[in-house]
């Protein structure tokens, strides 16, 4: 009878995962990323970090392009690629890694067999007049360090805090997209377990409460932070990364 309980712990190991979220998601990729051998050498030490698998797959709700639309991740001489992370919302948190510092530190580690390797998006200066916001970017940046330190960089004051995978403030500010992941970050994983917006959020359900002490604001406090952030100077993605 020995044997019965490998059996079950086989049959209940699936369901375990997919009760933690930890489905597998799916990245397609063009063909000469996937022959260098770079998504063997990211993929499983992101699924390391997280604990939620990415496989390459010509399916994928993800995709890595050699052309825009997309978030710039990585060049290979003079090519840019893109990844379009897809409806998936987890996806974001890929996409959030891969343009993190450890992210890139991960993919410029990396040497191909032909030894042409991999570096981070060399990003040109948008001359396009950045966004407005009303909001008071003193009280911004106060309210960026109490309510978002915790996890992000904010700027000098916290740089030996936060999270390593978690991308810093300025990291964030070079992104093309950065006022929308900002205006919209209460909905984009993780922070809906977490966060609440009065007048905007759900409450949390009681079944399933904030698994830490909850971040708590009001739109007139997300509209202060954007106008801290909106006057940020953004990281240079295309400058070499040092280790401190």
């Amino acid at each position: 009878m020995r044997w019965i309980v490998p059996v079950i712990l086989l049959l209940a190991c699936p369901a375990v995962l997919r009760a933690d979220g930890h489905a597998e998601l799916g990245l397609s990729a063009p063909a000469e990323i996937e022959a260098s051998g770079l998504l063997a050498h990211v993929l499983p030490r992101f699924s390391l970090k997280t604990g939620l698998r990415v496989t390459a797959s010509p399916e994928g709700s993800m995709e890595l392009a050699a052309e825009p639309p997309g978030t710039p991740v990585f060049q290979r001489g003079e090519v840019l690629y893109y990844l379009r992370p897809g409806a998936d919302a987890r996806a974001q948190r890929f996409a959030d890694w891969l343009t993190s510092e450890i992210g890139l530190r991960t993919v410029e580690g990396f040497l191909p067999p032909d030894g042409i390797g991999f570096t981070a998006p060399r990003v040109v200066a948008v001359t396009a007049v950045a966004p407005e916001f009303d909001g008071d970017a003193a009280e911004g940046r106060v309210l960026s360090h109490a309510l978002c330190g915790r996890c992000h960089v904010i700027g000098p004051e916290n740089a030996l805090s936060g999270i390593g995978s978690t991308p810093s403030f300025a990291v964030l500010r070079a992104l093309p997209d950065w006022d929308a992941r900002f205006q919209a970050f209460f909905a984009l994983r993780p922070h809906p377990a977490f966060t609440q917006v009065a007048g905007v959020t759900e409450p949390f359900d009681p079944a399933r409460p904030s698994p830490i002490v909850p971040v708590e604001m009001t739109m007139e406090d997300l509209g202060a932070i954007l106008a801290f952030v909106a006057a940020l100077e953004a990281a240079d993605l295309g400058a070499p990364l040092h280790l401190q």
